[in-house]
């Protein structure tokens, strides 16, 4: 057993210099870099952050009373961080329609954690009217790209596409069958159509490997003003 222990301990030391050493170069070339150089300096500490916690597990059975605690005391810790290091007010320019998986994290799929992203997260990336309406909201308030994303091994679509779970989650189903009419819709809207027309706007469909993040562009028609 220590062996493991040892292991275990030897990663973490190995990730806390790796991310002292980042931390170390983003603080000397804060004053003297270019945008993009901070940005991909931020990005890798965001992934390295990442990394740290992910080998992390809970230990044995635990009732969703203490799950709710955990969450809290997390939420307590991350408000504590965000009160010395408050975060920027920059207001969206981006909307992701994306699916609930939890193995999708948009900071991490965009490597950007800079408020330039509104996030609708519905299973299957399916809209309904209220949706639309919200995203042209957002348009109305300054984004100026919508993208509407599917996803590799994604649940709902397996849901749709067995017809043993059609019966069991049928509105589920039946969203799915629609993904596509309703992402069309939208795009149909007078308001994102006329935006689309003039060029002030762009719709873009990806499909995201689910393992690797990378977004693969989708056929759409929505070309009109690109």
């Amino acid at each position: 057993m220590a062996f493991p222990r040892l292991r275990n301990l030897s990663r973490r030391a190995t990730v806390i210099a790796a991310l002292l050493g980042a931390t170390t170069l983003a603080g000397a070339v804060a004053v003297m870099t270019s945008d993009k150089l901070d940005f991909v300096i931020g990005g890798a500490l965001i992934d390295l952050g990442y990394r740290f916690q992910d080998p992390i597990h809970p230990h044995g059975h635990r009732s969703p009373s203490a799950v709710w605690t955990e969450v809290l005391s997390h939420n307590a810790l991350a408000a504590r961080v965000r009160d010395f290091f408050p975060r920027s007010t920059h207001h969206p320019l981006v909307a992701l329609v994306v699916c609930m998986d939890a193995r999708i994290d948009t900071n991490e799929l965009v490597g950007d954690t800079r408020r330039y992203y509104y996030v609708l997260r519905l299973a299957g990336s399916v809209m309904s009217e209220r949706e639309e309406e919200m995203l042209e909201l957002a348009v109305d308030n300054g984004v100026e790209l919508v993208v509407l994303t599917t996803h590799s091994e994604c649940a709902a679509e397996r849901v749709a596409s067995d017809p043993a779970l059609r019966v069991r989650y049928p509105h589920l189903a039946a969203g799915v069958d629609e993904r596509d009419a309703r992402s069309a819709e939208f795009r149909a809207r007078p308001n994102i159509a006329a935006r689309l027309r003039d060029g002030t706007l762009r719709v873009e469909q990806v499909h995201i490997d689910t393992h690797s993040g990378r977004l693969v562009p989708r056929p759409t028609h929505a070309h009109a003003g690109h």
